[in-house]
């Protein structure tokens, strides 16, 4: 491999023999490169994680691997869609892959545009006119069981707020109109997290103040405005079908065709201790994607192992890297910290654990990728370095580099995505594109 790829800094330099197309050749800062701009936000701002890649790095690179109209684009870590969406904009195919069912859920609403706008908001009235109503002979509060309630983040939401998010939603479930629950539900997840809660993101999750009373039907109303007008927009446009499976990327056995892929753009979980369930877990919960501990625990064991919190004494995914010095390297020094500190906590003896899972997780699903790939197909993987175990540096973009090229592709460069600061360390973190061609040689 080429070590040299890292110090390549700017984003999205053209493929050998190819253009740059516009948006890639424009300059932008440090700061505004991961957000999302106000003509992106169509379809796209109908539900997002907060650090979600911006549509604009997808259209960027999209653009890059220069694919004729109605090419397969394929993004296995689909999360809440962005790629999919984007991808259909631009008169792909869009297919993904996503385990966390919230948020597969998500992404499939928001790339299925088949209801029209007129109507959707013509129901989505009504339905609040009956939840004001309900809310309003309200006697006694609604309230989670308490084994739901176990699930959530501690005052994640006040009792008040609850009650009408509950309302709301059980006259969402009772309509009867056609193609109308899933974008409510959608609109009420949306809901729950930027107007009834008291959740913050930044960039970890948490809770901050406490809203004892908002109007949770109009915000939600609102959001269903937005969902009709971007509908309305493109009524009577022909656009190509999307699907997002609920699947595990390293598994995609009756998902895909064989050589179907086009192009593959993505951003998997980086190597942290960021539990990513607990980003969607209050919506999660409420709409009934997770009911109990015991369904929480089998998400997780799902997941690509990514933190402590998902890992499990079965797991097989290391062997894939077992090989691979720089992997037991990194790995074998975090765990020498930890004895060296005498350190005996559980999550701390799964610090070096998660390495090798996350990068054998890795190599296993770039491996099980191969042969849904046709031959001349371009891959994008957004990923970040990461200093959380014991600030032992992982420069995660140069593994899968090297995980990759082992694997039988073609490592054409890894493009600096933005920096960021590592609240920790101080240091400033690369964010990086991982650029790939696969060839067609396993």
């Amino acid at each position: 491999m080429n070590h040299n790829l890292r110090h390549q800094s700017s984003i999205a330099q053209p493929l050998p023999s190819a253009a740059p197309c516009l948006d890639i050749a424009m300059k932008r800062t440090n700061g505004n490169a991961n957000k999302i701009s106000v003509a992106d936000r169509p379809f796209h701002d109908w539900y997002r994680f907060v650090l979600s890649f911006p549509p604009h790095l997808v259209r960027d690179y999209l653009g890059n691997f220069e694919l004729e109209t109605g090419k397969c684009v394929f993004d296995p870590f689909a999360g809440t869609g962005t790629t999919i969406v984007e991808a259909k904009l631009l008169g792909f195919v869009g297919l993904g892959t996503e385990i966390n069912p919230m948020a597969q859920f998500a992404g499939s609403v928001k790339s299925t545009w088949s209801a029209n706008g007129r109507d959707l908001l013509l129901e989505a009235e009504r339905i609040a006119s009956l939840a004001e109503t309900q809310i309003k002979r309200s006697r006694k509060l609604r309230e989670l069981s308490e084994e739901q309630s176990s699930l959530l983040l501690t005052n994640s939401i006040c009792p008040i707020p609850l009650h009408k998010s509950l309302v709301l939603r059980d006259v969402i479930m009772a309509s009867g109109q056609h193609g109308f629950v899933d974008y409510a539900k959608l609109a009420l997840a949306k809901t729950l997290v930027f107007s009834a809660s008291n959740l913050h993101f930044g960039p970890e999750v948490g809770v901050r103040g406490r809203k004892i009373d908002t109007d949770v039907v109009a915000s939600w109303l609102e959001n269903m405005r937005l969902i009709a007008r971007d509908l309305a927009s493109v009524e009577g446009n022909r656009h190509l079908n999307s699907n997002i499976y609920l699947s595990d990327a390293r598994t995609l056995i009756g998902c895909l065709q064989p050589q179907s892929i086009d192009a593959v753009f993505t951003s998997p979980p980086y190597p942290n201790e960021k539990d990513y369930t607990r980003t969607t877990r209050l919506e999660s919960v409420l709409l009934g994607f997770v009911s109990s501990k015991e369904h929480l625990r089998q998400l997780k064991q799902g997941l690509l192992r990514s933190n402590t919190r998902n890992i499990y004494k079965d797991d097989t995914d290391d062997k894939w890297v077992s090989s691979n010095e720089k992997i037991q390297r990194i790995a074998g020094e975090i765990e020498q910290i930890r004895l060296g500190r005498g350190s005996a906590s559980g999550f701390e003896k799964q610090y070096h654990k998660v390495v090798k899972q996350y990068f054998g997780g890795m190599a296993r699903h770039l491996s099980e990728l191969r042969p849904y790939l046709r031959p001349g197909a371009h891959l994008g993987y957004v990923v970040g370095d990461q200093a959380s175990f014991y600030q032992v540096m992982i420069r995660t973009g140069e593994i899968l580099a090297e995980i990759a090229e082992s694997l039988g592709y073609e490592v054409l460069r890894i493009d600096l995505f933005r920096t960021r600061l590592a609240t920790a360390t101080k240091q400033q973190m690369r964010e990086e594109v991982v650029i790939l061609r696969w060839n067609g040689n396993i």
